[in-house]
């Protein structure tokens, strides 16, 4: 099996079924309801910031989690640079996981930040499919 990206793709693009497209079309919608919820909680970033003392940059940091998640959100549902928007997303996904372990744990927070995690993984490699953007563009050179 070719284990460069384009095989990836050609492997990912044979054995795609629409199941696939919906669930990375849901994984945007998450994206976007969370960086929208995220915009409205300030006082729930506030919360867990407060956990970590030593935390620096609160405010960039706030602003780079909403649009990351709004606009990485938007292209992941089109299937526009999917992987590059995962991995805008992938050092958000990875503090949600650890601010578990550093500040209270919070188990349905750890669950649902894990799943995340693993499905934008799961992306990261498989590439937007061949119901997306990404492929459209490709097609049409």
């Amino acid at each position: 099996m070719d284990t460069t990206v384009k095989g990836r793709n050609k492997w990912a693009n044979a054995h795609t079924n629409y199941w696939l497209d919906a669930l990375r079309i849901a994984l945007g919608v998450f994206f976007i309801y969370k960086g929208a919820s995220f915009i409205t909680n300030t006082g729930e970033f506030d919360g867990i910031v407060a956990s970590t003392d030593y935390f620096n940059g609160g405010m960039i940091s706030f602003h780079y989690i909403a649009a990351a998640h709004i606009m990485g959100g938007i292209m992941i549902i089109f299937g526009l640079i999917t992987r590059w928007a995962i991995i805008a997303q992938l050092p958000i996904l990875i503090g949600a996981v650890l601010v578990n372990f550093i500040g209270e744990m919070n188990a349905n927070n750890l669950i649902l930040a894990t799943l995340t995690l693993a499905v934008s993984l799961f992306f990261l490699f498989y590439g937007s499919g061949k119901h997306s953007a990404d492929y459209f563009f490709k097609m049409n050179k």
